[in-house]
């Protein structure tokens, strides 16, 4: 598993070297971003729900409790066997980030079970446990990265990863908004005003972060194999901001404040989308240079999990936006990224399984 490649001197957003012949060694590098898997896999079957193809959306959400199930079981032996490493892992300025993909990743098939299983007692939990891992993090992560002594420069601390913060946040918001809507919550209006106040903070979150990515992008130089695929997530921070204020505009129901915001949150869900669809021929460009120009060998790398997940989060995010505003002729886009979606989940899926199948043969031999 290339997860199990990522040297902890180096960052959830660069490439990672060979694995060692120990599956010891692997367990001890296990990168804080494989929680992607979940995102990856939890968005594109929600899009293909919604895009009538309930087949694929079925077998990815069995599929991504596996993958879930099995995630946190490495995380947590992990802990207990490497504390000092995931502690190292959690101040550090490029792989502290990717634990943001565990709180997503929750709300992800939090929202699977809410939609595709109808399980809303069990979304609720995720949602919840969700919660709680987002404030430890949060505030674990920051103050640490504010606080430690030796920081490495703007080139080489910040890349696209460090959105998965704002991508966190939203999906809390997202989750909260479902569950108001389909779940007698006890206090469906304070749940409302803590989605509106996440999507809000989220969109904060995104304009301070993508401020010092782009300054990186425009005036530092930048290499190949510095371009990884978690820089698609300058879009599908956008794109689950779309998302989250589509639910918003689509469930609010009787709520006095939602109904006092819509406006307002019609005229945020353009700007972040608006914002999300600029960065797809800037992202698909820099890829043709990456891997055509600069010869950069494509290979598997749980990294492009963070590729996949946009391209889901886009075909879900336009969607509802679409129910909610009724851009009708906007409906080529998600008929079309589905596909695409989906397409790029199975050749990384593909990527994975002869990964593993590769690192099996190792440690028998």
């Amino acid at each position: 598993m290339n997860a199990f490649k990522t040297d902890p001197g180096r960052a959830a957003g660069h490439p990672a070297p060979q694995l060692r012949n120990r599956p010891g060694d692997g367990l001890a590098a296990l990168s804080p971003a494989y929680f992607g898997l979940v995102m990856a896999t939890g968005i594109v079957s929600l899009a293909a729900y919604l895009l009538a193809v309930p087949g694929v959306a079925n077998t990815l959400f069995m599929i991504n409790v596996g993958a879930y199930v099995v995630l946190w079981l490495l995380t947590l032996l992990r802990l207990v066997r490497y504390p000092q490493r995931v502690f190292e892992d959690l101040i550090d300025h490029v792989r502290g980030p990717g634990f943001f993909t565990v709180v997503a990743g929750t709300c992800v098939l939090g929202s699977q079970f809410l939609v595709l299983a109808d399980a809303p007692r069990i979304a609720l939990a995720l949602w919840v446990a969700a919660v709680v891992l987002w404030v430890g993090l949060n505030y674990a992560i920051f103050l640490g990265l504010t606080v430690k002594r030796h920081k490495p420069s703007l080139q080489a601390g910040i890349n696209g990863a460090w959105l998965l913060a704002v991508v966190a946040t939203q999906a809390i918001a997202a989750l909260g908004t479902l569950l108001a809507a389909t779940v007698a919550l006890p206090y469906q209006q304070e749940t409302h005003f803590l989605a509106v106040a996440l999507w809000l903070w989220g969109g904060m979150l995104y304009i301070w972060m993508m401020s010092l990515i782009f300054y990186r992008y425009t005036f530092c130089a930048i290499s190949p194999s510095e371009l990884t695929p978690p820089y698609w997530i300058n879009m599908g921070a956008m794109a689950i901001s779309t998302l989250t204020g589509s639910l918003l505009l689509l469930n609010t129901g009787e709520s006095a404040l939602l109904l006092a915001l819509q406006p307002f949150i019609k005229g945020m869900v353009i700007f972040y989308w608006a914002t999300g669809t600029w960065w797809i021929p800037m992202l698909l460009l820099l890829g043709v240079w990456r891997y055509g120009h600069q010869r950069f060998p494509l290979r598997y790398d749980p990294l492009y999990w963070g590729a996949v997940f946009p391209l889901g989060m886009y075909t879900v995010g336009t969607h509802q936006m679409i129910e909610a505003m009724g851009l009708e002729f906007l409906r080529i886009l998600p008929q079309t990224f589905v596909y695409v979606a989906v397409a790029a989940w199975m050749l990384t899926f593909a990527g994975l399984v002869h990964s593993l199948w590769r690192q099996l043969m190792k440690w028998r031999g």
